[in-house]
């Protein structure tokens, strides 16, 4: 049985609840065994529990008797827990209980889990199934700070979103905008006005798109910023093609040399004072920060899991970045056979029992007697010396520098150690 009862605030939270979700996902009843309880803000316990008394009784016309004991133990487990609230807290209640199969027939055992969402729940549910019935948590979790970024030149357009922490591109498009005519006088004036009509039909299909894209996130979306090389983008901000709405949240006009994807990824680096509110451009700064002072001061920072392991066991580790993706558990084992007991740094599969231990000693099985992702192993190491922890993901390059050059791990030192 597992729990978490409060509602996630920092990153270390939301990277938790997230693996929840992921385990809970693979987690399978043998029938309609599994029972997912959503209770919006407010609303009373003592009715919640009734509510569940009365699926205890409906329960007892289960024909199958494994079935039957199963569900209304789940049942059972979720009122004595119940017990401990009086009403649901300020973003309600979700609960996942049932009887989760550890081999074949009759192994099953009552897993529990109660969540403080992070967002609040709308509706009362109660659902019996052989799967949990997660939508609703995960669209909670879903990053849903929304900016629109448009790079445009004469040739062509980028309409793109940021969300949270990832870069989607919408739509490319080309303006078909001839170059520059040599000829004068009569020739050369309709040309121009050939021109300019072309980059008006250019500029309205660019605003159309954006409009489309960006409108459906409501007040969701936090600003637009408009990015190119020229005055383009000039021409397009200050033109009525952008609906009314789009055009107050235009943030501001960023130079930038190139266009398309390249042109995205670009305005966001030059962006960065414009989107400073985004979890994107937080992760940038963090990394940044980092990179800064490998290069300045390198004997301010470290990196790799075992010199960030001896920082945090001395206290030097002020701010350490672990990437999502890392993939790493630490586990407390013990050798059958010989009883050797060791701790190790191992792939998150062990824990998942898709990969046995073999103890160093005699070549036996190691039995995991506790194990925990190294996110949440390093979380519990910082909160005892006051080291802050952030999670990083994968969606920017310093991201993808921090998983794929430095392994995953580094740390902003509080002082100089001698630690490579």
């Amino acid at each position: 049985m597992a729990e978490v009862l409060s509602k996630p605030r920092t990153s270390v939270e939301k990277y938790r609840l997230k693996k929840l979700i992921e385990e809970l996902e693979r987690k399978t009843g043998r029938g309609t065994e599994l029972i997912s309880l959503y209770i919006p803000p407010g609303r009373p316990i003592s009715d919640v529990i009734a509510a569940l008394r009365e699926e205890h009784g409906t329960a007892a016309n289960i024909k199958s008797k494994q079935t039957r004991k199963n569900v209304q133990d789940a049942l059972e487990s979720i009122m004595q827990r119940l017990k401990y609230f009086k009403k649901a807290p300020e973003t309600g209640l979700i609960v996942f209980c049932g009887a989760i199969p550890r081999a074949g027939p009759g192994t099953e055992k009552i897993e529990c889990y109660m969540i403080v969402p992070p967002e609040p729940v709308s509706f009362y549910l109660y659902r019996c199934d052989s799967k949990f019935y997660l939508e609703p948590l995960k669209e909670m979790i879903r990053e849903k700070e929304t900016y629109g970024i448009i790079v445009i030149d004469r040739n062509e357009a980028t309409v793109a979103l940021l969300k949270g922490k990832n870069i989607e591109i919408v739509k490319t498009l080309t303006s078909g905008i001839p170059g520059k005519h040599e000829k004068g006088g009569q020739s050369q004036r309709r040309f121009a006005r050939i021109i300019e009509q072309l980059a008006h039909e250019f500029y309205k299909r660019v605003g159309e798109h954006a409009n489309k894209a960006f409108l459906e996130f409501g007040e969701n979306l936090k600003g637009v910023i408009i990015g190119g090389p020229g005055p383009t983008k000039e021409d397009f901000a200050k033109g009525d093609y952008l609906d009314y709405r789009l055009k107050r949240k235009v943030l501001g006009l960023v130079d930038i040399g190139y266009t398309g994807e390249e042109g995205v990824f670009e305005l966001m680096w030059k962006a960065q004072d414009l989107i400073s509110e985004s979890r994107y451009a937080e992760e940038r700064r963090l990394m940044q920060k980092f990179l800064y002072l490998l290069a300045k001061n390198p004997e301010m920072v470290t990196y790799g899991i075992n010199e960030v392991l001896q920082a945090l066991k001395h206290g030097a580790a002020g701010l350490i970045l672990i990437s999502e993706e890392i993939g790493k558990a630490y586990v407390i084992a013990r050798c059958k056979a010989c009883k050797l007991k060791i701790e190790k740094i191992v792939d998150e599969k062990v824990i998942a029992r898709e990969e046995p231990l073999k103890c160093p000693k005699c070549g036996g099985i190691l039995e995991i007697v506790e194990a925990k992702t190294l996110v949440d192993y390093i979380a519990e190491k910082a909160e005892k010396t006051g080291a802050k922890v952030e999670v990083l993901s994968t969606a920017t390059v310093e991201g993808n520098q921090l998983l794929n050059v430095f392994g995953g791990l580094a740390a902003i030192l509080r002082f100089k150690m001698s630690l490579r």
